[in-house]
């Protein structure tokens, strides 16, 4: 199985809760795609700085590497906008399917605001907001995350079920 998942949105909306969960599911590994920032990236995020293109293509590159490297992987990564999407695909080797956790901002900002030890501050979730363009249906499986985990989980093997490769 050369599976290469990619489950993405904007900070807090639950990748690495939903990644353990397939992962688990799967028997296929999962990457928390944050630890592959560089320290200069993480630091400016803990301060509260977004990130420019230029901090994420190397970034995404790496995602793209493990991907590449690591099939079959499940890896969080934002992923907010098209071009990023495109760079994951082109360097991943294979097929990449995407699934976007999409949910709303407040219930986000509940969730982020909950957490600790994350050096993703809630001050940069507008910024992720406004950078997030919504994949398509041509892009990804969007799952809402306003539901139980059984249920994302559910829907998100369901569709690979349909689409293993």
């Amino acid at each position: 199985m050369s599976l290469r998942l990619v489950i993405m949105g904007v900070a807090g909306c639950g990748k690495s809760t939903v990644g353990a969960a397939l992962s688990e599911k799967l028997h296929i590994p999962y990457r928390d795609g944050d630890d592959l920032h560089s320290i200069d990236a993480v630091e400016k995020m803990r301060t509260g700085i977004p990130l420019t293109d230029d901090d994420r293509w190397p970034w995404l590159d790496r995602i793209a590497a493990a991907l590449r490297n690591e099939a079959p992987l499940l890896i969080g990564c934002s992923a907010l906008r098209r071009v990023y999407r495109d760079r994951i695909r082109a360097g991943a080797g294979g097929k990449v399917t995407f699934v976007h956790l999409a949910g709303d901002r407040d219930l986000i900002a509940s969730r982020m605001a909950a957490r600790s030890g994350h050096y993703m501050p809630l001050s940069l979730l507008d910024s992720q907001f406004a950078t997030l363009e919504r994949p398509g249906p041509d892009e990804a499986i969007e799952v809402t995350i306003e539901q139980p985990m059984e249920t994302i989980v559910g829907q998100v093997l369901s569709y690979l079920g349909g689409n293993p490769q």
